[in-house]
């Protein structure tokens, strides 16, 4: 099962195996998570761990969004097809993702905060994508990290908007627990899981979130610090199943592709 949409997205991926017995499995998961007190909201720390559960609306989550075919702006519901979230940069004007949401040569956008066909921060166009030489040579899939620049609106770019979490390289695998938020292409809302990583290479993480099915691919991995230590994507786009998620280890090859993306105007 490829994380990102099961429809036909603009860059051709691959189609989910998902079916619509394990959606339904899904869709009761999120319902009993979403009904328990001690889910807390990434704001206010980690709740239990391995919970998935419908993504409170928090300054955090309005930083993680959507990508879209740039022909579906008018008309969002139903057509997003891989996460994205805002990262920290100098032009305030970047966000990351994996590779294989960005491949192809299809205008996108971006919806920060996006929910039930709302964009309630704006619609934002992708100007400019940057994607490692191993992903643009080979598709390796220990490249599968990507930014994209974005263009402004009325002289802010998007980390002006919803602020912006900081990306970082060189942490070691399951330091500390992550949350992970992302769109499933079967819902209109995000959902989000706190879990503890752990290495499944020298090259590739691995964490055990249910329910992170196809539209996923992208979202990313933040530790307590605001710090983006992953996104979803590596290992077979992502993972083979719902319940196991896998990243790039981000190391000198994913710290010169920021370097080379945030120094764009």
């Amino acid at each position: 099962m490829k994380r990102t949409s099961g429809t036909k997205s603009p860059a051709h991926h691959a189609r989910s195996r998902t079916g619509p017995r394990q959606y339904a499995l899904f869709g009761a998961l999120v319902l009993l998570a979403a009904t328990s007190a001690s889910v807390a909201a990434a704001d206010d720390g980690p709740g239990p761990l391995g919970v998935t559960a419908v993504a409170e609306t928090t300054t955090q989550s309005a930083r993680v969004g959507a990508l879209f075919a740039a022909g579906k702006a008018g008309d969002l519901a139903g057509h997003h097809y891989c996460t994205a979230s805002v990262v920290h940069s100098p032009h305030h004007n970047l966000i990351v993702t994996a590779a294989h949401c960005l491949g192809g040569d299809k205008d996108l956008v971006f919806a920060p905060g996006y929910r039930d066909g709302g964009a309630p921060f704006g619609v934002w166009r992708v100007k400019r994508r940057f994607l490692p030489g191993g992903w643009t040579r080979d598709q390796d899939e220990d490249s599968d990290v990507a930014f994209a620049v974005l263009g402004e609106q009325g002289g802010r770019g998007v980390e002006d908007t919803v602020g912006g979490n900081r990306f970082v390289t060189g942490m070691a695998t399951g330091a500390t627990a992550v949350t992970l938020t992302g769109y499933p292409n079967s819902r209109e809302t995000p959902i989000s899981c706190t879990n503890k990583p752990r290495a499944h290479s020298s090259t590739q993480q691995r964490i055990d979130c249910p329910g992170f099915t196809g539209g996923t691919s992208g979202s990313p991995w933040i530790n307590g610090d605001r710090e983006v230590v992953g996104v979803l994507g590596g290992h077979d786009h992502g993972g083979t199943t719902a319940n196991t998620s896998y990243s790039v280890a981000f190391g000198a090859e994913a710290a010169h592709l920021y370097a080379d993306a945030a120094g764009d105007p």
